[in-house]
């Protein structure tokens, strides 16, 4: 299991599911990331992106429940929690 560095110093982390049942996590919502017009071109952008999106929503982590490659765009629905 890997090791969660204190959230109230940055974005929100990509975590594991294992980690959200281990620190009991609470799920505050999901974010979507799509039809991006390529702005979202590699993983990292797509992280970058989401993790952008979970602090918007009040979270400090988030889960990816669903990604994909679609053309020149990277897509995905994430769990966000605090």
């Amino acid at each position: 299991m890997l090791l969660m560095v204190s959230a109230g110093a940055g974005a929100a982390q990509l975590v594991s599911k294992d980690e959200v049942s281990h620190y009991k996590l609470t799920k505050i919502g999901t974010v979507t990331v799509m039809d991006t017009q390529g702005a979202v071109g590699s993983p990292s952008d797509l992280h970058d992106e989401l993790s952008k999106k979970a602090d918007e929503k009040g979270g400090k982590y988030y889960v990816i429940i669903a990604a994909r490659e679609h053309g020149p765009n990277f897509e995905a629905v994430a769990e966000v929690y605090k």
